[in-house]
C-alpha cells in the first residue's frame, strides 16, 4: 500500500472550502491524515484485496459500518449534534495543539467558529454517516463521557487509496494521541473493507 501523507495533505488542502469545519475532511469525498507507529497501514501494503472495487459508494452496500470502538482509555461513537457543547469545548480549548497535529497542514482548521456553526457542522457529519459518504466518530473518556477528540474516515479524491483518516485529541489528553492512532489503525485494518488508507504517522 502506498502511504504518502505529503501528497494527501496537498490534495486535501484543495478541498478546504467545501465544508465549514475541518475543510478537507468535511467534504463528502475527502479526508485527511493522522498518526504514528508501525501500523501496516503506515508501513507496507496490506495483503488482502479491497472489497470496495469501483463501486459508487464509499463502502460496499452490504458492509455493516461499525458503530463504535471501545478501549480502556477511550470510547468512539458516531459524532452528532448532541455532542455539540462538549465537542466545541474540546477543540476550542486546544486549537494550537490540534493545528500542530499531523494531518492538519494548511491552517484551515481549527479556526474561530460559533457554537451554532459547530452544531451545523456536526449535523453535516451525522448526515454523511447516515448516507455512508463518510464516517466521523467522537472520542469520549470512558468514565466521564467528556469529549477528548475526534476521528474522521472519508474518501480521498483522485487517489489510489481507498480512504483517508484523520484524528485529534484535546491538549489535556495529548498523551492519548499515539494510543488513539494505534487503536484506530488496527481497527481500520481489521474491521473495515479498505485495502489502502492514508493516515499521517506520528513521529
Amino acid at each position: 500500500m502506498s502511504f504518502e501523507p505529503a501528497r494527501a495533505s496537498e490534495k486535501l488542502s484543495n478541498l478546504v472550502e467545501e465544508r465549514t469545519r475541518f475543510g478537507a475532511i468535511h467534504a463528502n469525498a475527502s479526508l485527511w491524515n493522522a498518526r504514528t507507529g508501525e501500523s501496516r497501514f503506515a508501513s507496507s501494503p496490506l495483503s488482502r484485496r479491497s472489497t470496495i472495487g469501483r463501486v459508487a459508494e464509499f463502502v460496499p452496500p452490504d458492509f455493516d459500518v461499525p458503530l463504535g470502538l471501545e478501549t480502556s482509555a477511550f470510547v468512539l461513537e458516531p459524532l452528532g449534534p448532541e455532542h455539540n457543547e462538549l465537542d466545541y469545548d474540546a477543540w476550542t480549548s486546544s486549537m494550537e495543539h490540534i493545528a500542530a497535529t499531523p494531518g492538519y497542514p494548511n491552517g484551515s482548521w481549527p479556526r474561530e467558529m460559533t457554537r451554532d456553526e459547530n452544531r451545523a457542522d456536526l449535523q453535516r457529519h451525522a448526515d454523511d454517516f447516515r448516507t455512508r459518504k463518510g464516517f466521523t466518530y467522537t472520542v469520549l473518556d470512558p468514565g466521564s463521557r467528556d469529549v477528548i477528540g475526534c476521528v474522521y474516515i472519508y474518501p480521498l479524491r483522485d487517489s489510489d487509496s481507498d480512504a483517508c483518516a484523520l484524528s485529534w485529541v484535546r491538549e489535556s489528553h495529548a498523551h492519548l494521541d499515539t494510543p488513539l492512532w494505534h487503536a484506530v489503525s488496527d481497527w481500520l485494518e481489521s474491521d473495515w473493507p479498505f485495502a489502502s488508507l492514508e493516515y499521517a504517522p506520528r513521529v
